[in-house]
């Protein structure tokens, strides 16, 4: 798995951290996973390029030994958005991560490396790539077939086949933070649904910086905030009927507002916290409610694209909206006028393409039990059957455990043996 290919990553010039800690959720990129809508994104479909979908937040630096609000270089950013100056870290970092720098020479002499998302990423892809190629010069029993390696903007795209499964890994550079931004700090004084549910130092034990830039920032320097641990911890405050109806809803924009491109499903997720703060609980814990939820979400959606407003729920100063012509916004609340008249078609729409993915994917793992052949990177030998058990533990590791973080921690001297936290418990 992509796992064993991270830690060769790791050993390979030493650059990533050696205790190193990836975070890893269920859906790709494209699906809302995080906070990442980058134009350059290709296009894959579920049953057609692959099955099972993850993305994998891979450190490149960790600020962990901070017990103060973290603050950041915002001056030259958007809301949001942030420089990554290296002068947070001791000089063994610069040293490694210079060629990953944008240099900035001040007036009085002295010379700033900020942390470049664009050259992170090209560095980490070209790194993945030479592990690969290694892995193909010296094959080993039972690794998976990499089927594609693409670069999507400052993501790397993994389709590896596992057996007659294929698994999309979306991996994301970041720079991993301990603490809660001072940026977001307000936050934490408002009211929240899940008060008392879980506690605060669940919510606000990290975040990361992620390499999307806003609309009008510089791609080379500006990371995005991203509360993806934070994310995973609130899911489990949200009732069944509640992610039911998100994830139908989801089904329909992916569908109808994919045109101009301007509605994520990160969107649709911000709306859907927003709504557990203002809607009482005992409402919201009503499991034969997933209709009325539902259209619930449509309204709070058109609402946000007839305003051009949608907060960032831990930054509710940054409106995610905002660079938005009034053009695309009408004409989204137009299809979704038409959407919330009659929300069955859609719906069975969006359920006849997932039954149509399925139907695709089993015949193609049909097709491939039949016809077994050796991969380039097997050695020839059986290994269809403990593939298939590989991938089905990963995708039951993760379904079995709604809400909560999964972690992959790996020995860099041993890449052969990954192991998981879930929360606090280790396996």
């Amino acid at each position: 798995l992509f796992l064993s290919f991270a830690g060769m990553v790791q050993k390979l010039d030493q650059k990533l951290p050696v205790a190193n800690e990836y975070l890893l959720l269920s859906g790709g990129v494209r699906e809302g996973v995080v906070d990442i809508d980058l134009d350059e994104l290709n296009v894959y479909a579920r049953g057609t390029d692959y099955d099972m979908d993850f993305t994998l937040l891979v450190p490149a630096l960790k600020l962990h030994d901070r017990n103060q609000p973290v603050t950041l270089d915002m001056r030259h950013s958007a809301l949001c958005h942030s420089w990554l100056s290296l002068r947070l870290f001791d000089e063994g970092t610069i040293s490694k991560w210079k060629d990953c720098c944008t240099i900035v020479d001040h007036i009085n002499g002295a010379t700033n490396y900020f942390f470049s998302p664009t050259k992170v990423a090209d560095w980490f892809y070209d790194s993945i790539s030479i592990v690969l190629s290694e892995i193909q010069k010296k094959p080993q029993r039972g690794m998976p077939k990499v089927e594609k390696v693409e670069k999507n903007g400052t993501i790397i795209s993994i389709i590896l086949g596992v057996g007659s499964s294929r698994m999309l890994y979306d991996i994301v550079p970041v720079v991993s933070f301990k603490g809660w931004p001072a940026v977001a700090q307000s936050w934490l004084m408002e009211n929240h649904f899940w008060d008392g549910k879980i506690t605060e130092e669940e919510v606000i034990s990290g975040f990361y910086l992620v390499p999307a830039c806003s609309y009008k920032g510089k791609k080379d320097n500006e990371w995005r905030l991203s509360f993806a641990r934070s994310e995973v911890q609130l899911k489990k405050c949200i009732s069944s009927s509640l992610m039911q109806a998100y994830q139908a809803c989801k089904a329909i924009i992916i569908k109808l507002l994919s045109r101009p491109k301007a509605i994520s499903p990160y969107h649709l997720r911000s709306m859907m916290l927003w709504a557990c703060d203002r809607l009482p609980a005992n409402y919201l814990a009503q499991e034969d409610y997933a209709a009325h939820f539902l259209l619930g979400l449509i309204d709070d959606l058109q609402h946000c694209l007839v305003n051009k407003m949608c907060p960032n729920y831990f930054i509710p100063q940054c409106n995610m909206l905002e660079h938005l012509s009034e053009e695309t916004v009408m004409l989204h609340a137009r299809k979704l006028s038409s959407v919330r008249s009659d929300p069955a078609d859609p719906l069975r729409t969006a359920i006849e393409h997932v039954k149509a993915a399925n139907r695709l994917t089993l015949e193609l793992q049909r097709r491939g039990s039949t016809t077994s052949i050796p991969s380039p990177q097997s050695d020839g030998g059986d290994t269809n059957q403990p593939d298939d058990r590989l991938a089905k533990k990963l995708q039951q590791l993760v379904t079995e455990n709604p809400g909560k973080s999964i972690s992959v921690f790996i020995n860099p001297d041993d890449v052969t043996r990954p192991h998981f936290r879930i929360d606090d418990k280790f396996f």
